[in-house]
């Protein structure tokens, strides 16, 4: 049980597969307390302080609703106009100061590796809640409790991430984390929005089927869970190259007709337009059932980085 204990969640690869399930355990035990009506006091004591320097909803509100649900205080930093950051101080020496009042931190960070940076400044916990392009580990954490939810495992599942796979942090470390796993992955996107190739070459080195097209209703055919994701406006320099490629992909609900359903469908969100609203009602449409499964994931590293004996 200790094997997390005042460990960094920085990437989605420093887990190995017993971790992960350690997690999936305790998220399916909180989330069995939660159903029940029960009061959880596990972080009784303990702060959490959620530093956010570019905009959240579902991560930092999933994050602060998970340590109150276990009984534990957030302090926060919503913004960045709202920190000593907007008067040029350093991240170490925010995180540095922040220590002082946390348990555990939560960052997210525009720059790529200010999660790492955060963490060799701090003895305390530090999680990473999107650094840039980089990753989102514990987004990718919560995408596999949700697999395993609405599909009953992930051994030997066909999984289809659709996309902006170039700058999407999220199906970075979701692609990562499922090396830990016995699945096939079909990567969907235009050819300037690829899988950066360094993962391509990860997830063949353990072993795992990789394929790429740019045609989705290939995806939807052949494969058990589609991903889909945005494609990434604030990570283009180029405004026209986003305006010529934000409507790649518009999953919809005639789209699946000739499937005839059995398609798990989600997304991290937000949505803009790559699923149509049409697609809600849906029983394999599982994006808000996901993004309400973040708070049992979150609740389970939350006590697990957190453990004393």
């Amino acid at each position: 049980m200790e094997r997390l204990a005042k460990k960094d969640v920085l990437r989605a690869d420093q887990f190995t597969r017993d971790e992960i399930e350690l997690i999936m355990r305790r998220a399916e035990g909180y989330e069995a307390s939660l159903s029940r009506g029960e009061r959880l006091n596990v972080m009784e004591g303990k702060v959490l302080a959620t530093l956010f320097f570019e905009p959240s909803t579902r991560t930092r509100l999933s994050f602060e609703t998970a340590m109150l649900r276990l009984g534990g205080s957030v302090i926060t930093v919503a913004e960045p106009k709202s920190s000593s950051a907007a008067k040029g101080e350093s991240l170490h020496d925010t995180i540095k100061t922040v220590e002082g009042y946390a348990d555990v931190i939560v960052l997210r960070h525009p720059k790529v590796g200010a999660a790492e940076e955060a963490a060799a400044a701090t003895e305390k916990p530090v999680i990473n809640a999107g650094d840039g392009a980089g990753e989102h580990p514990t987004q990718s954490l919560l995408d596999v409790y949700t697999i395993r939810k609405e599909r009953g495992k992930i051994d030997g599942l066909k999984i289809a991430l659709a996309g902006d796979l170039k700058n999407g942090r999220t199906v970075h470390s979701l692609a990562r984390l499922l090396k830990n796993y016995a699945v096939s992955l079909l990567f969907v996107s235009p050819d300037p929005l690829r899988m950066p190739r360094g993962i391509v070459d990860e997830l063949k080195d353990r072993g795992i089927e990789v394929a790429e097209t740019d045609d989705l209703r290939t995806a939807i055919a052949a494969v058990d869970v589609l991903y889909m994701t945005r494609i990434q406006r604030e990570r283009f320099e180029d405004e026209a190259e986003y305006e010529r490629l934000k409507g790649s992909y518009v999953l919809t609900r005639g789209m699946l007709a000739e499937r005839g359903g059995g398609l798990t469908v989600m997304h991290p969100l937000p949505r803009v337009n790559e699923i149509a609203a049409d697609l809600d009602g849906y029983p394999g449409a599982a994006y808000f059932r996901q993004a309400a499964n973040g708070v049992p994931v979150r609740m389970a590293l939350l006590s697990l980085v957190t453990e004393t004996g």
